[in-house]
């Protein structure tokens, strides 16, 4: 898994937008201008949010994945060499939740078909 590829399927998510707002590289990807995936400036992986602080450790046991270094503790750190599907998976839970957590006025002006 590379850059390219987390940056392709997050680009394929209705209303993301890629932002630099840290710069030096990090591709951070938002919807309704908060964050739901990051890449660092090194690219070892992509930062995603889960819905608990106990979701996320659940998935640091069960995959070995660590804790997103800067981030608050319900984000996860999912390396590149994870299966693709696994990692869209992630990344479409991670939009989900943080869609969700939007106001009504503001998702009713983002672009329908959320993923599933």
């Amino acid at each position: 898994m590379i850059r390219a590829t987390v940056n392709a399927i997050c680009k394929s998510m209705p209303s993301a937008e890629l932002t630099d707002p840290w710069g030096g590289g990090h591709d951070t990807w938002k919807i309704g201008g908060k964050m739901f995936a990051s890449i660092g400036s090194m690219g070892g992986g992509v930062a995603v949010k889960c819905a608990t602080v106990q979701d996320a450790l659940h998935l640091e046991d069960m995959f070995g994945w660590p804790r997103a270094p800067y981030f608050h503790r319900s984000w996860v750190f999912v390396p590149l060499d994870t299966d693709e599907a696994e990692l869209r998976h992630r990344i479409e839970i991670s939009l989900a939740i943080i869609r969700a957590s939007l106001t009504a006025k503001l998702r009713g002006t983002l672009e329908s078909n959320p993923p599933q």
